[in-house]
């Protein structure tokens, strides 16, 4: 059994000895350098008193701690295990085959294990996943004029009645209706601040949230009805544009972002998003400045709440809006993921 985080001295033996069965159960903060670090860091330790413990990255963040460039605490969290990473890329590479608990153990998966971390991470079975990469890229198909039943047999099934009971499952409508509804592709984007929830039409990306963002269940449900759309797990050409401009973001590397964006809203939501796209990277406004710049000094609780209605996070930023006297406040994503964002864009991790 674990110690609580009151019992110190243990923890702090875990860190002189660099004990790895404690990763996930404390962070390390150094009140001499003011970095934080894992259980596991290599660096130099630092002497019993310079040390204060906490449960998490974020705690250690809100205390004014900055990240170690050795240990990387804020590296991607929710990464798929090495042991996932063969299924991964063979549903990656085969999204048409269908993989039964059986086949997952002739390929030496546990099938329990594979179906916890997918309710865990996607919030659906392994089936369920698998069955939504098989349905979207139908669906695409279909818009591009193949037929239903060619499309059916090419996805791997056997029957059209099969095809059709899974497609209405997975998109709320039969394949028939393809042309008149609409299926936009999610994908999982890792980040040093935890996975974030990707989402794209086929002009440009719609969503891009914190997984663990309490509002994004709401949202999906919002832009599902403006963009009269069903969101699945799926693949876009904007993907992988998407990961590699954040990648450049958070290494250092990219001050802007270029990825064409759709974000449907009112007139004065999309002017209020608009403007937050015109704060500079590594500065700063106040509601209240952001209502003037756009012309209407009075709204400043309508700019507030239209800047809580952001789908597309970071590339809107409107984490870098503050209070009038700097304060941090209106973040969905948690303040603490607003302190970090604003003190990598200042320079000062």
């Amino acid at each position: 059994m674990k110690p609580l985080l009151t019992d110190h001295e243990t923890l702090y033996k875990a860190l002189i000895n660099r004990d790895s069965s404690f990763e996930g159960v404390f962070i390390a903060g150094v009140k001499t350098t003011g970095i934080f670090c894992r259980p596991t860091c290599t660096a130099r330790k630092p002497k019993r008193e310079n040390v204060e413990f906490f449960g998490s990255a974020q705690d250690a963040l809100l205390h004014g701690y900055r990240p170690c460039r050795v240990c990387k605490p804020m590296e991607h969290k929710g990464a798929p295990p090495k042991w996932l990473k063969p299924l991964l890329d063979e549903v990656t590479n085969t999204p048409h085959y269908k993989l039964k608990d059986s086949d997952l153990r002739k390929r030496g998966f546990n099938p329990s294990r594979v179906r916890y971390w997918f309710k865990e991470q996607h919030g659906m079975t392994f089936q369920g996943y698998m069955r939504a990469l098989r349905i979207g890229k139908a669906f695409g198909r279909i818009r591009h004029g193949s037929k239903v039943a060619d499309t059916a047999f090419d996805s791997g099934y056997q029957s059209l009645s099969g095809f059709t009971d899974s497609f209405k499952k997975t998109a709320d409508f039969p394949p028939s209706k393809s042309t008149e509804n609409h299926i936009i592709p999610t994908t999982r984007i890792l980040t040093p601040l935890g996975p974030m929830l990707a989402a794209a039409t086929e002009y440009g990306i719609c969503l891009l949230e914190f997984i663990d963002r309490r509002m994004l269940e709401t949202e999906i449900k919002r832009l599902s009805k403006r963009l009269n759309a069903r969101f699945v797990p799926g693949s876009s050409r904007f993907f992988d544009n998407l990961k590699d401009q954040l990648d450049g973001y958070f290494s250092g590397n990219r001050t802007s972002f270029d990825i064409p964006l759709v974000a449907p809203g009112t007139e004065f939501q999309k002017k209020v998003w608009a403007g937050l796209q015109t704060i500079p990277f590594g500065a700063t406004c106040s509601y209240k400045q952001q209502a003037q710049a756009i012309g209407q000094p009075t709204a400043v609780r309508a700019v507030a709440k239209a800047n809580g209605d952001n789908s597309i996070a970071i590339l809107i930023p409107c984490h870098r809006v503050v209070g009038v006297n700097g304060e941090l406040v209106g973040y969905g994503g948690g303040l603490w993921r607003k302190q970090y964002l604003l003190n990598h864009e200042s320079g000062n991790l």
